[in-house]
């Protein structure tokens, strides 16, 4: 097994390597980006066309690739410090925002390449992206005794509903940089929002971004969070295989079926790893918080050659091969997959798991804000585990 630092400098270089645009051009739109439209239509109050404007006037004076670099850090900083501020304050209680702003922006920076070389443009474009979706901003500021971890995910399947929202995108919006208390014991929450994209994971987006977390020392607890079923899951057994029909956000197929489930990728080589994992969030103490939805410990899994199951212990499931895990055969299950993976890997003992949040339908604000407040009492209870 590596050491931490080469793990650490590895993980480094897969973050510089994620979000790539492989084959196309980094000036061409992206599926993304061509939904833009539709949401102009739909409510064309979630891109801020002031501030667009603003950008573009900035965007045009660039000189050179520093300052280019350094605007676009800036920019994307800002745009999420902003949704973030506007969430907390309860002035606008919504994820999506953030999500279509960040698109309205590449589409702008796209309008007007300036003199860089498509590389450069694809460099430019990440360093937006990832300080708008937070990454950037990740710093435990208060003198706690604890420390959370939490990531979410952009709105997806927005050919179905162009105006979905997403619980777990909002729960980061709200959580991060928040200091909760269980019996006097503080613990600082930082949070970020990953991308619905199977190349990103594929390019090793959560593994360069959790890794410098879990060899930090700093983090208690780490959980991912997405967007599931009727009531809250956490998904005790997350599987390693890709088995639903259902796109990603470029509308880019996994692959996998149910009779065919495929592995993922890492860097370009299959991602290795047992068929299932197991959690090890504290999830007895999670169940006690109090809210709208039952908080389940999820135990389902389904193979290939047993079909669905509901094993106590990670051994019952050797030599079986993965359908889906608890998260299912999409990227929920798999950003939990890959972080437990992970931790199992560098041999931190930090307690990490996934929380799937009850569903909704486009937007909901009420109903939205249940889940978010229900989320942050569940991680109130998780402390006095830590």
């Amino acid at each position: 097994m590596k050491n931490k630092s080469s793990l650490l400098m590895a993980s480094l270089a897969l973050f510089l390597s994620a979000n790539t645009y492989g084959n196309q051009l980094a000036t061409n739109p992206t599926v993304e980006e061509l939904r833009l439209d539709k949401i102009y239509k739909y409510d064309a109050t979630l891109v801020n066309k002031d501030a667009l404007s603003l950008f573009a006037k900035k965007w045009s004076a660039v000189k050179d690739f520093e300052q280019a670099k350094q605007l676009l850090h800036r920019t994307g900083n800002d745009l999420w410090l902003k949704i973030k501020s506007q969430v907390k304050s309860n002035k606008r209680y919504d994820d999506r925002p953030l999500y279509w702003q960040r698109l309205a922006t590449k589409t702008a920076i796209k309008a007007q390449p300036l003199v860089f070389s498509q590389s450069e443009l694809e460099l430019l474009l990440e360093v937006f992206e990832t300080a708008s979706r937070g990454y950037d901003d990740i710093d435990y500021r208060h003198n706690t005794a604890k420390q959370i971890f939490l990531t979410g995910f952009d709105p997806f399947l927005l050919d179905k509903n162009i105006g979905q929202s997403n619980p777990s995108g909002l729960a980061v919006l709200n959580l991060d940089g928040k200091v909760i208390e269980f019996n006097g014991i503080k613990a600082e929450i930082n949070a970020v929002i990953v991308p619905v994209r199977y190349e990103d994971f594929d390019n090793g987006e959560i593994e360069s971004l959790l890794a410098p977390i879990y060899l930090g020392g700093q983090v208690d607890l780490v959980s991912t969070i997405s967007m599931g079923r009727e009531h809250f899951d956490l998904e005790r057994f997350p599987g390693k295989r890709r088995s639903v029909k259902a796109p990603d956000n470029l509308n880019v197929l996994s692959g996998g079926t149910k009779e065919a489930p495929i592995i993922s990728k890492l860097a370009g080589e299959t991602l290795s790893g047992d068929e299932f994992v197991e959690f090890s969030l504290p999830v007895t103490a999670m169940q006690k918080a109090k809210g709208k939805y039952q908080v389940i410990d999820n135990l389902r899994v389904v193979t290939l050659e047993k079909g669905e199951l509901q094993p106590k212990l990670l051994s019952e499931l050797d030599g079986l091969t993965a359908v889906s895990g608890g998260g299912g055969g999409y990227l929920s299950n798999e950003i939990s997959y890959r972080s437990i993976r992970l931790q199992n890997q560098l041999g931190t003992q930090v307690p990490t798991g996934h929380i799937h949040t009850p569903r909704i339908k486009e937007f909901d604000d009420k109903t939205n804000k249940a889940i978010v407040n229900q989320i942050e009492e569940m991680l109130k209870q998780a402390i006095r585990s830590l």
